[in-house]
């Protein structure tokens, strides 16, 4: 998938959600007004803005487990049956004792890419979920470093702490939208009392695309930082050789990775590179393999 893609359909389930809260807050007479007629209250409105911003965020968060498992189909393992279903139980089991969280849901979704993800509001309502391509191509070694880094993510927090930040570059977007938009009315001659029909609502939301679009640079360089971590978090609970032999099979299957729901891609372990660095989720896979081979981890 492109990079363009991949920043569209990322910040697609979040505009949603503030949208939807928008409208709620329109209907319900909940608004706080920051359109005076000597100008903007920008008081009121940065507070509009983090209740819209972090409140998005978090239903966003909120849903994600329910989302991912429409989106992708997936079976949730109540009882092991075969094999497969034992093994995962087993691995997942073992290293959230050993984390000390709180055994999350396992699932696998059918699909020949070979992927794994995890997603939740907590540590103890996560979901760990990976492809039947996965356990078709993998061996055991290179199943549990993939399990371990999914793992590694729940323990970090990883979920919570991509909200937050979520939230925040939110807030900023939809305060910085709302005051270019009146700029740009006040430029076309308009004064305060004229400010705030549909002219103005259409020049903020072009805003928020274009303005969510450069700050997307800041939330995918954090995921790209929080993939390095869970390499190393999972390298500590399964060891480094397990861990670098995932990821070099990864190396090696990266054309088999499902297009479906291009949403899920911050997800998942790993996505193809791209010549867009700065709008890619996950560092390039031979980088995150170097920095494991060069780390003091045994």
């Amino acid at each position: 998938m492109t990079a363009f893609k991949r920043i569209f359909f990322w910040f697609l389930i979040n505009a949603a959600v503030i949208a939807v809260i928008m409208t709620i807050v329109s209907v319900f007479g909940l608004d706080i007004h920051y359109l005076k007629p000597y100008g903007l209250d920008l008081k009121s409105l940065a507070i509009l803005s983090l209740l819209w911003g972090f409140a998005g965020s978090f239903i966003s968060l909120c849903l994600s487990k329910f989302l991912a498992k429409r989106m992708l189909g997936v079976k949730i393992i109540d009882q092991p049956q075969n094999h497969d279903e034992i093994f995962l139980t087993e691995i997942i089991g073992r290293l959230a004792s050993q984390g000390g969280f709180k055994t999350p849901e396992i699932g696998i979704y059918a699909s020949p890419e070979v992927n794994a993800f995890a997603t939740g509001a907590t540590k103890n309502s996560s979901l760990v979920a990976v492809s039947q391509g996965l356990l078709n191509e993998m061996d055991k070694d290179e199943i549990e470093g993939v399990i371990a880094h999914e793992m590694a993510h729940i323990q970090n927090g990883d979920m919570v702490t991509m909200a937050l930040l979520q939230g925040v570059i939110n807030a900023f977007v939809i305060f910085f939208a709302r005051v270019a938009a009146y700029a740009v009315q006040t430029a076309l001659g308009k004064s305060g009392d004229e400010i705030g029909g549909l002219a103005y609502w259409v020049t903020s939301i072009l805003f928020e695309i274009l303005f969510s679009a450069l700050a997307s640079v800041i939330v995918f360089a954090f995921s790209r930082w929080r993939e390095y971590r869970a390499d190393f978090g999972g390298a500590s609970f399964v060891g480094k050789q397990k861990m670098i032999a995932a990821l070099k099979r990864l190396q090696n299957t990266q054309n088999k990775i499902d297009s479906r729901q291009k949403s899920l891609s911050t997800m998942k372990i790993a996505n193809k590179a791209s010549f867009a660095r700065f709008f890619s989720t996950h560092p390039r896979l031979d980088d995150r393999i170097k920095r494991l081979q060069q780390a003091p981890i045994s």
